[in-house]
């Protein structure tokens, strides 16, 4: 198969493979003569149009434009912009029905429960700053226990570097050096039953404006309640904007039931900086002897939270990754589990759909505030929605953010959308929510993490590097040149459906098998084996 037609209404087709000019393809029953070269991953119109009348795919209005074309011309930014129908509340309308999970019904994964029922996927120390001014502080934390408990990184950089450095020495032609990669033997964990300690730094807590200071206060405390975190130490300096009572407030409201170990030290309450250090390595030793005591213990698929994330899309990713990372959310759905979709201005297009899957008008006006005030601000700076695809989206056929949307909507799979949360709200209900983050995907993935995703699924069809300090994620391949071309931060590979080896359906099954590997530790995705830990807060300034 070497094209797609991907709804009945649509008037582009997509290219499975490079197609060339003046040649004819067949789609169906019809065949097409191409006046253009077309690469796998675009789309060429299927009749003659005119400027000003709108582009169709998925079945819905992902461009205007903004000249004539002709049957079997590229689409392009040159001859498309980005268009979007209106959306509005119309009332609950979905007839949804589940997938089959009897073979699933019976399954579990291993994981940690905590003292109020929810259950981790890993059982990690956290370290926190309260304000940027201790993020040096945090290093020589990490410096001081990180190795010495044998959570370091590989060390084979390091041996690049010495390599160099005795070529060096010697007078040897350092271009001869041999830099390929040795298997490097980590020191073994002295905590086997804690999986990191991790230390998160940031650049807010003072200046900025008190705002900024709130909204950090809550998602620090969102991450030190996180189920995958046993107990967090926190450095503050004492005069910051974010007062400890501030985080304390915060992480109370929260959950007024919290009861890990938390650590908190005022260094110009405490005085000089070696008394600060020792007083924080200590009572984070102890804290961890009690941590490694906990036991993963079976527990129901129910209790995971997957959140579902795009990055470095391309034109394949609404075709292979996200639709069968939406099956698997589909299937944890009827499971009983939850699954957050995010990134806004990525659902940019594909909003009326998705409100026409909300139960309530309460829902579905959240969500419309919290877009149109997020379109408004974008707006107001010079900016907008249709400037989120990056030169890489738009090179691999993402030529609109209408498209790149509605592909990214279909990680959210098809079941109602029972809840639409704000930045750094706890997602605690079963179903599928929605969560106000930026597309940005380390902010995007700090912002699921902070509505407590256990798991992250991170499609990505050019490759990205991301990860999370406390929620493993998954990165899954949308095609098979990446996932041979970047083994190393792939997990999983959809490019199967592009080849058509594979259903959806089939490859959405795996994803879920995958899931309850990691979730249980038997599989450690390459994010974290990479120590791929990305934090960024988002200052709910204009980041699309």
């Amino acid at each position: 198969m070497n094209t797609l037609k991907i709804h009945p209404k649509d008037n582009v087709i997509v290219a499975l493979r490079d197609l060339y000019a003046q040649t004819t393809v067949r789609n169906g029953s019809n065949t097409y003569y191409l006046h253009n070269d077309i690469p796998a991953k675009h789309k060429f119109f299927i009749e003659d149009l005119k400027a000003g009348q709108e582009v169709l795919m998925y079945g819905v209005v992902v461009g205007r434009l903004t000249q004539d074309v002709t049957q079997g011309s590229l689409m392009d930014t040159a001859n498309t912009q980005h268009a979007v129908d209106s959306f509005q509340y119309r009332g609950f309308s979905q007839q949804w029905t589940p997938p089959d999970v009897s073979s699933f019904k019976d399954r579990h994964f291993m994981g940690y429960r905590r003292a109020d029922g929810r259950v981790g996927t890993a059982n990690y120390w956290l370290c926190i700053p309260t304000v940027f001014c201790e993020n040096r502080n945090i290093d020589v934390l990490r410096q001081a226990m990180e190795e010495e408990l044998g959570y370091g990184s590989s060390n084979i950089y390091k041996n690049y570097t010495r390599a160099l450095l005795r070529a060096y020495d010697s007078i040897e032609n350092l271009e001869q050096v041999d830099l390929s990669p040795e298997s490097t033997q980590h020191e073994a964990r002295v905590f086997t039953h804690v999986d990191g300690i991790k230390f998160l730094q940031h650049q807010g807590g003072c200046g900025g404006t008190r705002q900024d200071a709130t909204v950090l206060a809550h998602l620090l405390a969102a991450y030190a309640d996180h189920p995958n975190v046993a107990g967090v130490t926190v450095l503050s300096l004492g005069c910051e904007n974010l007062q400890v009572e501030d985080f304390r407030a915060a992480l109370f409201h929260r959950n007024p039931q919290f009861n890990k170990p938390l650590l908190v030290f005022s260094q110009q309450q405490i005085g000089s900086e070696r008394a600060l250090m020792q007083h924080a390595i200590k009572e984070t030793f102890i804290g961890m002897v009690d941590a490694n005591k906990l036991r993963r213990t079976p527990q129901p698929i129910s209790k995971l939270t997957l959140g579902v994330k795009c990055g470095g899309s391309d034109g394949f990713s609404g075709i292979s990754a996200n639709p069968a990372v939406g099956y698997c959310s589909d299937l944890l759905v009827a499971l009983g589990g939850k699954v957050l979709l995010a990134e806004f201005p990525e659902l940019c297009g594909a909003e009326q759909q998705l409100i026409d899957r909300m139960q309530d008008a309460q829902t579905a006006h959240k969500f419309i505030k919290l877009m149109s005030d997020y379109s408004f601000a974008a707006e107001q700076a010079g900016s907008g929605f249709h400037m989120n695809p990056s030169p890489g989206n738009i090179k691999d056929g993402l030529i609109t953010d209408a498209i790149k949307s509605n592909g990214a909507a279909k990680k959210g799979g098809t079941s109602p959308v029972i809840a639409v949360l704000d930045y750094t709200e706890p997602a605690n209900k079963a179903g599928l929510s929605l969560v106000c983050t930026p597309g940005n995907d380390v902010e995007a993935t700090t912002g699921k993490a902070a509505a407590g995703a256990t798991l992250i699924l991170f499609t990505t069809g050019l490759g990205t590097p991301t990860g999370n300090p406390i929620c493993p994620t998954i990165k899954i391949a949308t095609n098979n040149r990446l996932a041979t071309h970047m083994s190393d931060i792939i997990d999983i590979n959809t490019g199967a459906i592009i080849e058509g080896q594979k259903t959806i359906e089939q490859m959405g099954i795996e994803i879920l098998e995958y899931c309850i590997l990691a979730a249980s530790g038997k599989i450690i995705p390459k994010a974290v084996q990479l120590r791929q830990d990305d934090f960024i807060p988002w200052k709910r300034g204009v980041s699309l």
